[in-house]
């Protein structure tokens, strides 16, 4: 997986980009087709304002956008990527789901407890 990082406005610190790495690093795991990761700290919303934004894209050219805005890098990092699990999540129950609506449902409906 391919990850970027950029600051506008703001100098990215060795700890910045390691903890942005970490956490988009887990990504995969909830949706496999993810092939690159693109995080932009931005530090014009004001003072002490901050705003991450986190660009997942995918197979499919599938692209998912989770957005941010706090007080510090580190927190709008965890906000954005828990909003972008949501998303990765969703879309991979919603494939799931589509790849397998179609099969025989004689298995799924004759079972009954007696």
């Amino acid at each position: 997986m391919r990850f970027t990082i950029t600051g506008k406005h703001i100098t990215i610190t060795d700890a910045i980009r390691a903890y942005a790495e970490e956490k988009t690093s887990k990504l995969s795991r909830y949706y496999d087709g993810v092939s690159q990761v693109e995080v932009i700290v931005d530090s014009s919303r004001g003072a002490n304002k901050m705003s991450v934004e986190i660009i997942a894209r995918g197979e499919h050219s599938h692209v998912f956008v989770a957005t941010e805005a706090g007080d510090g890098a580190l927190a709008c990092i965890d906000g954005a990527v828990h909003k972008l699990e949501q998303q990765l999540r969703k879309q991979k129950t919603k494939e799931r789901d589509h790849k397998h609506k179609g099969e025989g449902s004689s298995s799924a409906g004759s079972t009954q407890l007696q």
